[in-house]
């Protein structure tokens, strides 16, 4: 929200400072993201008497002598059509900054320090300057928008700061407005508070008009949708003027973002801005049958907006018709077939209350965003609907642009306009805020406040104003008085029965957060991504349409339909993050998240879904295998104190060749593998990428386990070294595990060789393993070691039709 000092000085008093106010509004609530001065670029620029002006032969440039007063006066050299002798005009001083532009003297460039310098063999030391060299506008200040120098008033007092004669001075505060608090989203309602705070009187906008006798004879409005308007008034305007708006009306209006169009159309701007009621003309030529309607739309039903966007509409969007058909879109824009346009004659104007929830909608909807929907989606209240009625109409008869008839239609649903009773126990009130605000101080506050207290033993009554529609009782009371009482005056104190906790994480965060660090550790960045995802995500898995990850929860009102599920698996995202870093050059990386997928009970939703926790590593680059991938699933399975085992997988998004699926003590706790190749070519991968996917939820029975510690062996370990003979069907992982097992001595059983081709039979490979035995209390003859090759040899002959290779 931003609001202009001097907006603010015509309705309270301001004595203060600008950082005093802003410190006095943060204090109350408010915060001032930011405040800054609307000449803030500007420095070191004064006003010029040119005194003297010689053309420089064969070029448009002129010498100038130009008096800066207390300031001396100095030659300057000026390529303006426009300088004279005898004018006053800005000059920028050496070493003043000024903004700078590019040859066409509009487009803004940044800002330029002045430095001394020559022209054409002429010493110039400052330069006159244009409007927007200022900074400014012809809507800031008259003159600004010619393409020359910016010609000054001739009472301009020589080597004053241009700043206040061309209004650079004022203050512009960016406020921050909480949800809670709509009737402060325009420049009335701020004054309304700093009045408050400062303690000053408020003065109210001038609200009077004068009406003729003339009628717009069968003018109606009929509201069939009162549920979303419940209160709408049309005003008809005659005789109207189109023309530009007065300077002062401009300059406002053009403080806080809004161009000036026309004297009509910047009347509804410079409410809205002003009273934070979004308002509306309408062309009273155009307006057929001389009707306004408001109704929900038929499905199909189109609109095109005055930006000239057409919309196809449904019942859930609101509109305001003529007798024939939609001429705004109610509450977002208005329709182009009753614009105003130069040669209108006669306005009929709109000021209304819609449903918030169903503006919002319909804005998100359709993707039309405008000042007005911005504002009704936050809340506007009947109050203000009938206020800026008056005061638009006031401004009519102000700016001289029309004429003002007794044809007034106001339709609403009987909601009073008069302040609401509310009465409150004072004891209950300072009960929330655990201090006791003196009575004399909660009357000044309220008072302050335009709440009317009034104070009878424990009960305080006020009155609630029609525009504080967020004022619903006893703690909204307590709020009210703190914030302007001071949050200084509450002391931080333990509770009665209070104890001090030792605090700390749980095992699950313990766990996760070194499972975070180890993976770190070993090169692998975090990333984040969206819990939702969109249909297309799952297309691109080429998941079969029976498959679980397709049993999605469906968002009711998604931003777009690409987050319109919440997502069941983690890999599309993963997958579509190392395509992206491929496009951006960078060419070798390792990422994981560590984050839920949503998974429902069953659909539609009768109960909350199971969220589980998973981990999604995905790596990329010319050094990076499969089995990269699957040591980093070895980091965490180490750190949960667990083995993981792998089997052949298929995935209808990997390699058919190079998946496997992960399993912990014969569950299935994941999977890894190679990105298929008509995947990657669907994100336009450059190189092969690899990803993981492990369920946390699944391992979480193991976090916060204690790794036993068993003493290093007293006698040295025994190795031996297998080739052994086997089916291509047997895998490694098994002839592993049945090493393992084949003896309590084994502590690790490592791969070192695969060999195929003669004299090995086609059907069969070698694979060599180096076994190692540990002592357990004494020593490892080799005699006990052979037996327990023996052992093992036989064992691997027996299941799995393994033999030694001779």
């Amino acid at each position: 929200m931003l609001a202009p000092l001097s907006w603010l000085k015509e309705y309270v008093d301001i004595d203060v400072t600008p950082q005093e106010l802003q410190d006095r509004l943060f204090s109350c609530g408010f915060e001032v993201e930011e405040l800054y001065q609307v000449g803030k670029d500007i420095d070191g620029v004064v006003v010029g008497y040119v005194e003297s002006c010689e053309p420089i032969p064969d070029t448009h440039l002129h010498v100038c002598q130009v008096n800066a007063g207390s300031h001396g006066t100095f030659q300057v050299c000026c390529g303006a059509d426009n300088v004279t002798a005898g004018k006053k005009f800005p000059v920028a001083l050496v070493g003043a900054q000024v903004i700078e532009t590019a040859k066409d003297h509009v487009t803004v460039l940044g800002t330029a320090k002045i430095t001394k310098g020559k022209l054409r063999g002429y010493e110039s030391n400052g330069m006159l300057c244009s409007g927007t060299e200022l900074g400014l506008n012809e809507d800031l200040y008259p003159g600004a928008g010619y393409n020359g120098l910016l010609v000054l008033p001739d009472d301009a007092e020589i080597g004053a700061d241009i700043k206040p004669i061309v209004g650079l001075d004022d203050w512009i505060f960016d406020i921050s407005v909480t949800a809670n608090r709509p009737d402060c989203q325009c420049i009335y309602g701020i004054a309304r508070e700093v009045a408050a705070v400062l303690e000053k009187p408020l003065k109210a906008p001038a609200l009077d008009y004068h009406e003729t006798d003339v009628k717009n004879d069968g003018f109606d409005v009929t509201v069939e949708a009162e549920d979303l308007c419940p209160r709408y008034i049309g005003h008809y305007v005659y005789d109207v003027t189109m023309g530009t708006a007065p300077q002062w009306m401009r300059r406002r209006l053009a403080l806080v973002g809004h161009n000036s169009i026309s004297n009509i159309v910047d009347i509804t701007n410079y409410v809205m801005t002003e009273l934070g009621q979004p308002m509306h003309a309408f062309d009273g030529n155009f307006l057929r049958g001389n009707r306004i309607i408001v109704r929900r739309a038929a499905n199909g039903e189109k609109i095109t907006t005055l930006d000239e966007k057409e919309f196809e509409l449904t019942e859930k969007n609101l509109v305001i018709c003529d007798a024939e058909g939609p001429v705004a879109l109610a509450g977002v824009m208005g329709g182009l077939n009753s614009e105003i346009r130069e040669d209108t004659t006669s306005v009929t104007f709109e000021a209304a209350k819609f449903a918030r929830d169903n503006i919002r909608k319909t804005s998100r909807g359709l993707g039309q965003i405008s000042d007005a929907s911005a504002a009704f989606s936050k809340g506007v209240n009947e109050y203000t609907v009938e206020m800026a009625m008056k005061r638009a109409l006031h401004l009519v008869e102000e700016l001289g642009c029309g004429k003002v008839s007794s044809t007034h239609v106001d339709r609403n649903t009987g909601n009073s306009l008069l302040p609401t009773e509310m009465k409150a126990s004072i004891r209950r009130i300072n009960g929330v805020l655990g201090i006791e605000v003196p009575n004399d101080d909660i009357v000044r506050i309220l008072t302050n406040l335009d709440m009317k207290p009034v104070i009878s033993g424990d009960e305080l009554t006020i009155q609630v104003p029609a525009y504080r529609e967020d004022m619903e009782s006893y703690p909204d009371i307590a709020e009210e008085l703190i914030r302007m009482y001071g949050y200084d005056h509450v002391k931080s104190t333990f509770l009665q029965n209070a104890q001090v906790t030792a605090g700390g994480r749980n095992p699950r965060q313990k766990a996760e957060l070194k499972l975070k660090r180890r993976l770190c550790e070993a090169g692998v960045y975090e990333g984040m991504h969206y819990s939702f995802f969109g249909p297309s995500d799952l297309d691109l898995l080429r998941l079969p349409d029976d498959a679980p990850e397709r049993h999605a929860i469906r968002l009711i009102n998604p931003i777009t339909v690409d987050l319109s599920l919440m997502r069941t698996t983690l890999a599309p995202q993963m997958i579509r993050a190392i395509a992206r870093n491929q496009k951006k050059g960078n060419y070798d990386g390792r990422v994981f998240e560590l984050a839920s997928r949503f998974i429902p009970k069953d659909l539609p939703l009768t109960e909350y879904p199971e969220e589980k926790s998973t981990l999604c590593i995905g790596i990329w680059g010319e050094k990076e295998s499969f089995f990269t991938l699957k040591g980093l699933c070895e980091v965490a399975a180490e750190m949960l104190n667990v083995k993981f085992t792998y089997e052949p997988a298929e995935k209808t998004y990997l390699h058919p060749y190079r998946t496997a699926k992960i399993l912990v003590n014969g569950e299935e706790a994941g999977y890894l593998g190679q990105i298929a190749y008509p995947v990657q070519n669907d994100v336009d991968m450059r190189d092969p990428g690899y990803i993981a996917e492990i369920d946390m939820e699944l391992l979480s029975k193991y976090y916060g386990a204690v790794r036993k510690f068993r003493p290093l062996p007293q006698f040295p370990v025994q190795k031996r070294d297998l080739a052994l003979v086997m089916d291509k069907t047997v895998s490694c992982a098994e002839v592993t595990e049945a090493i393992e097992s084949s003896s309590k001595l084994i502590t690790d059983v490592r791969l070192f060789d695969v060999y195929e081709g003669l004299p090995i039979p086609p059907t069969k490979r070698s694979m060599a393993f180096t076994v190692t035995f540990t002592p357990d209390g004494e020593e490892l003859t080799a005699e006990t070691v052979d037996g327990q090759v023996d052992r093992i040899l036989r064992k691997l002959s027996h299941t799995m039709g393994i033999e030694l290779r001779s």
